[in-house]
C-alpha cells in the first residue's frame, strides 16, 4: 500500500508517535496477561511448574521466529507495514488463545501471538527512531517502552477486574483492540525517511521529514541520509555484515543489552509475582491487586524516563538502574530467608519489586530499546535490530521457561532465585560501565560516520 506524500504532509507529531509506538502495547499486554491467567489455568488443567514455564515461555519462542524473519520483511515491506502485519497475527492468536480447549492448543496460540510480537518488537523501535529528530529521539525510543509497560498495566488491571469471575479467556481477548487500533492507525501514517530513501522515493521523505522534525528546513538531514546511503550501495546489509570490525563492537553492545534485559530477572517479576504472592498464602484477588500496583510503578517511573533519557544519557541511567535492582533484590532474598509470618513477607516481597521495578525502568526498560535501535548503520539496522530481537526474546523464553523450577522450593527456592538475578546485575554493571558507549544527542548518520572512522572500511571513502 503507497501513499503520495501530501497525503500525510499533515500528519502531527503527536499522532505520527502515539501510532508508532502503540506496538509496544502489544508486546506489554501479552507480557502481562499470563500473569493474570496463570493462576486460573493452573487449577483448570492440574498445570506442573514445567507446564507453567512452557505456557509462558510459548510467546517468547514465536518471537524468536518473529525476529529472525523481520530483517527481511522489514527491508522488503518497510517498518510501517511490517507492524501491520505484526498487527493482523496477533489478532489470529489472541482469538485461537481466547477459545483454546486445552494446555497444547494454548502454547500453539501463543507461539502465534510470538510471532506477531517479533515482528513488532524489532521495528517499532526502528520506526521511531528513523522518524524522531536527535534531539528527541531518545524521549521518542522511551515512548515504545512506556507503551510497553502501559499494556502490562492494561493487563494487570484486566486480570484484576475479570478475576473474581475467573474469566480468563476474555482477559487474553483483550489484546485484539490495540491490534486493531494499531492496524488501522498505521494506515494513515508515513514510512520512514530513511527507508523512502532507499528505496528513491525521495519526495516521500522530505514531506515525512517535515512532518517529523516540525521544520520546513530538511535538506541537510536528507543529504546525510544520502551519504550514508551511498556509502551502504555496495551490497545489502546481511546478518554477516554485523561481523565487520567496525560494527562487530556495536553488535556485541546490543547484545550485552538485549541480554542484560531479560537476565536481570524482569520478565520473572511482570510473569509470576501473583503467583508468587498466592504461594506465600495471599489470596488470589490480593495478589491480583498486587500486580496491579507493580504495573503502575513500571508506568510511571517509564514516563518519567522520557523527561530525562536526553539530558541525563543512555548510559548512567543504566548504571543507576543496576545498583537499584542489586540493592532490592538482596534485600528480598533477605525477607525470604528471614521472615517467617506469611503476610508480613508478603508486604515486604511487595515493597521490594516495586523498588526494583523502578530500578529496572529507569535503566534497562526504556533504554535497551532506545540504544540498539541507534548503535547500528543504516545498512546493517534491520539485521541487527532482529539479531538483538532475537537474543532478547531467547533469553525472555530462558527465564520464563525456568524460572518457575529455579524458584522451586526443591530447587534454589525463591531467596536463592533473587540472589541469583542481583550477582546477574553486578556483573551487568561493570560490562555496562566498560562496554557500553554514551549516544545522546547525536544523529544516527553521526553515530554511523563515528563508526567508520574508527575502523575504515577497506576501499571505502574516507570520512
Amino acid at each position: 500500500m503507497t501513499a503520495s506524500a501530501p497525503s500525510r504532509r499533515n500528519i502531527s507529531r503527536t499522532t505520527l508517535y502515539f501510532f508508532g509506538a502503540l506496538g509496544g502495547i502489544l508486546f506489554g499486554y501479552d507480557l502481562g496477561v499470563i500473569s493474570g491467567v496463570l493462576p486460573f489455568i493452573t487449577k483448570l488443567w492440574s498445570l506442573s511448574s514445567w507446564d507453567k514455564g512452557i505456557i509462558t515461555a510459548s510467546i517468547s519462542v514465536g518471537a524468536v521466529i518473529g525476529a529472525i524473519f523481520s530483517p527481511r520483511v522489514n527491508e522488503a515491506m518497510g517498518r510501517r507495514r511490517t507492524i501491520m502485519a505484526a498487527a493482523v497475527i496477533v489478532v489470529i492468536g489472541t482469538l485461537a488463545a481466547t477459545f483454546s480447549p486445552s494446555f497444547e492448543v494454548l502454547v500453539i496460540s501463543r507461539l502465534i501471538i510470538g510471532v506477531g510480537i517479533g515482528f513488532s518488537s524489532s521495528t517499532v523501535p526502528t520506526y521511531l527512531s528513523e522518524l524522531a529528530p536527535a534531539r528527541l529521539r531518545g524521549a521518542m525510543g522511551a515512548l515504545n517502552q512506556i507503551f510497553i509497560v502501559l499494556g502490562i498495566l492494561i493487563a494487570f488491571l484486566v486480570s484484576y477486574g475479570l478475576g473474581s469471575s475467573s474469566n480468563w479467556r476474555l482477559m487474553f481477548a483483550g489484546a485484539i483492540v490495540p491490534a486493531v487500533i494499531l492496524f488501522f492507525g498505521l494506515i494513515l501514517l508515513p514510512e520512514t525517511p530513511r527507508w523512502l530513501l532507499k528505496h528513491q522515493r525521495e519526495e516521500e521523505a522530505r514531506a515525512v521529514l517535515v512532518s517529523s522534525h516540525g521544520s520546513t528546513d530538511v535538506e541537510d538531514e536528507l543529504a546525510s541520509i544520502r551519504e550514508v546511503i551511498r556509502l551502504d550501495t555496495e551490497q545489502k546489509g546481511r546478518i554477516r555484515d554485523l561481523w565487520a570490525p567496525w560494527v562487530r563492537p556495536m553488535l556485541f553492545v546490543a547484545v550485552l543489552l538485549a541480554v542484560g534485559q531479560q537476565f536481570s530477572g524482569v520478565n520473572a517479576v511482570n510473569a509470576y509475582f501473583p503467583t508468587m504472592l498466592i504461594g506465600l498464602g495471599f489470596a488470589t484477588q490480593a495478589a491480583l491487586l498486587s500486580g496491579v500496583l507493580l504495573g503502575v510503578t513500571k508506568f510511571l517511573f517509564t514516563a518519567w524516563v522520557v523527561f530525562v533519557v536526553d539530558r541525563w544519557g543512555r548510559k548512567p541511567l543504566l548504571l543507576i538502574g543496576n545498583v537499584i535492582m542489586v540493592l532490592t533484590l538482596v534485600g528480598a532474598a533477605l525477607s525470604v530467608y528471614n521472615v517467617h509470618d506469611t503476610a508480613t513477607l508478603g508486604v515486604l516481597m511487595l515493597v521490594m519489586m516495586v523498588l526494583y521495578l523502578v530500578g529496572y525502568e529507569l535503566g534497562w526498560g526504556a533504554v535497551v530499546w532506545v540504544m540498539m535501535s541507534e548503535v547500528f548503520p543504516l545498512r546493517e539496522r534491520a539485521a541487527g535490530m532482529g539479531v538483538a530481537s532475537v537474543v532478547l526474546w531467547a533469553a525472555t523464553g530462558i527465564i520464563t521457561a525456568v524460572f518457575p523450577i529455579m524458584s522451586d522450593k526443591n530447587a534454589l527456592g525463591l531467596g536463592g532465585s533473587m540472589l541469583v538475578f542481583a550477582g546477574v546485575n553486578v556483573v551487568l554493571f561493570a560490562l555496562t560501565k566498560w562496554l557500553v558507549p554514551e549516544t545522546k544527542g547525536r544523529s544516527l548518520e553521526q553515530i554511523e560516520m563515528d563508526l567508520r572512522a574508527r575502523t575504515p572500511l577497506r576501499g571505502s571513502a574516507k570520512v
